[in-house]
């Protein structure tokens, strides 16, 4: 199916089913998707797929002055976002300033709009990384991807392009000492003649195991709503959402549910 790429540093706002009015900003080219994995259901599509391979990241400076800007019309036009989300075309902390960005998105937020959320949509790939680590600590919502407790599951939905250690993910998000929100995709179908499906019970009792040593703040569980780069993808049904979603309250954490 049809992808896209986010064509600016700051985009929107977007109404986000799970943050609400969202401005968003993009670390990565507005012409290139770069990431540490490679999501069989991403909407930018896969890596290498779209765009000019020959894409910039924007300096510290442009995301700086491309915010301020962008709050200042909004502002000005009475719109004021809830959260200010770092997502766009791959994995924001892979930024060699991310560090200092979040810094600044900080004092920019509190000097004009002080009620506004600052998020980060990560795969929780960097976390190992004392600055990256350091930083996400001091975002309201620090969102982490962990689509299954299955290590194969993982490197058939979310191919990772590095040499990826689901313990120890796992026991990186564990540090946050539950300033941490995870966030779970649930997807069905085929790819390459592969079942797909993190909906099946050894995945849900392993992502479950996962979560009570993880023991984040907050659970988001969701599907696909956009278009993917496989066609063969199918939705989980909001029903079958809310049921995993139930075994999750039951051992005591706090789930959303988008459907």
């Amino acid at each position: 199916m049809p992808t896209f790429l986010f064509d600016k540093v700051v985009f929107g706002p977007v109404m986000s089913r799970r943050l609400g009015v969202s401005l968003g900003i993009n670390l990565l080219p507005v012409n290139k998707k770069i990431c540490s994995f490679d999501c069989i259901y991403c909407e930018c599509g896969l890596n290498g797929e779209l765009g000019d391979k020959k894409g910039q990241l924007p300096t510290r400076q442009e995301v700086k002055e491309a915010l301020n800007i962008k709050l200042q019309e909004m502002l000005k036009d009475g719109l004021v976002p809830d959260v200010i989300t770092f997502a766009g075309n791959g994995e924001p902390t892979m930024h060699p300033d991310f560090e200092g960005i979040i810094d600044d998105t900080i004092s920019i937020r509190d000097k004009q709009c002080v009620k506004a959320r600052i998020a980060v949509l990560s795969n929780a790939s960097r976390i190992d990384r004392k600055e990256v680590f350091e930083a996400l600590l001091k975002v309201d919502d620090n969102i982490q991807k962990l689509d299954s407790g299955l290590l194969d599951t993982i490197l058939l939905l979310d191919k990772p392009n590095y040499p990826y250690n689901l313990k120890a993910t796992i026991n990186n998000l564990a540090a946050f000492k539950g300033k941490v929100i995870i966030q779970t995709m649930f997807v069905t179908g085929h790819v390459d003649d592969k079942l797909i499906d993190n909906t099946s019970e050894p995945d849900i009792e392993s992502w479950l195991k996962a979560l009570a040593v993880i023991q984040p703040s907050k659970v988001m569980i969701y599907t696909i709503e956009r278009d993917t780069p496989f066609n063969t993808l199918k939705k989980v049904s909001l029903q079958q959402l809310k049921d995993i979603a139930a075994k999750a309250e039951a051992k005591g954490f706090t789930v959303s549910v988008s459907g």
